[in-house]
């Protein structure tokens, strides 16, 4: 009985800070959520104009591996085509696949895709640590440190907007440093509410937001970031999250890859999204660690 009385305060000392209504309760009382970090511009390990550029590089490759299914976005936007054409005329002499080769069929994986831009790949897997479920890790190649790793997924919440239900016995909730909160839950209401707001705000042919993080092959395959775990005594942290608002000059093409979207599309500001940025170098076969409760000096 001890046992178990011990058990359930842990995973009630590491869940509680995910838990809107305690955090509610405690917010005045105790300035530490999931993250405190003193001023805003602390947060960032690398400068968003990296994070801008990692995700345009990769939404790129994976647009132009993806090429021969995106006619209807590319027949409303000529002067993209154009570019696209040319970045795949490149790509193909550079891999010496032929035009009718790529048209025909998907030529990698979005892991292989991810491999030939950056380097390496990510993962889910069983962790390491006893009890910890499903964790992240670096399948193939190598991370340099200051390198955006993975993505959070999930639906963006305002400080005012609804999130008592979703919040209720679910561990991947995120806590901005101004508040708002990131659900990066797959399954349940939290799945239902994702899929509710990526129809909703749909325009024509143009997705705004990636669907696929939600099933077991995600299209963008840096969005596993809900599944990376608290770091331990025996595991220390080798990634942090940082906070990266996309710019309003996004390419319109590529937010079919990005894994978030706003509750409430009635807000005119920019979507919040949080990358995971290596603190160190982090070999093939290494699991991310990062640190819920980072305090970022």
């Amino acid at each position: 009985a001890r046992a178990l009385l011990r058990a359930l305060r842990r995973r009630w000392a590491a869940y509680k800070y995910r838990f809107v209504p305690w955090l509610a309760l405690n917010l005045r009382r105790q300035r530490r959520t999931l993250r405190y970090v003193p001023e805003s511009s602390q947060d960032k390990i690398i400068s968003d104009e990296d994070v801008f550029e990692t995700l345009l590089k990769t939404f790129k490759a994976l647009f132009l591996n993806d090429f021969s299914r995106q006619a209807d976005i590319l027949a409303l936007l000529p002067e993209v085509k154009c570019q696209y054409l040319e970045l795949l005329t490149l790509e193909q002499k550079r891999s010496k696949v032929t035009s009718c080769n790529r048209g025909s069929q998907q030529a990698f994986s979005p892991e292989e895709v991810l491999l030939n831009t950056l380097g390496f790949t990510v993962s889910r897997d069983r962790s390491s640590l006893e009890s910890a479920g499903t964790g992240v890790f670096v399948t193939k190649g190598f991370v340099p440190k200051g390198t955006v790793v993975s993505m959070y997924p999930g639906t963006v919440y305002r400080k005012h907007e609804p999130i008592f239900f979703q919040s209720l016995g679910n561990p991947f909730i995120f806590r901005c440093i101004d508040g708002i909160l990131i659900d990066g839950n797959d399954k349940g209401l939290s799945r239902s509410v994702y899929r509710s707001c990526r129809r909703r705000d749909q325009l024509g042919p143009f997705q705004m937001s990636d669907e696929s993080w939600l099933t077991a092959s995600p299209q963008n395959p840096l969005a596993v970031g809900q599944y990376v775990n608290n770091c331990s005594h025996e595991k220390a942290a080798n990634v942090c999250y940082q906070e990266f608002d996309v710019p309003g000059h996004f390419p319109l093409e590529l937010k079919q890859y990005l894994p978030n979207i706003v509750y409430n599309h009635d807000i005119e500001s920019h979507l919040r999204c949080v990358v995971l940025v290596t603190l160190r170098d982090i070999k093939q076969g290494e699991e991310l660690f990062s640190n819920y409760y980072t305090v970022v000096r």
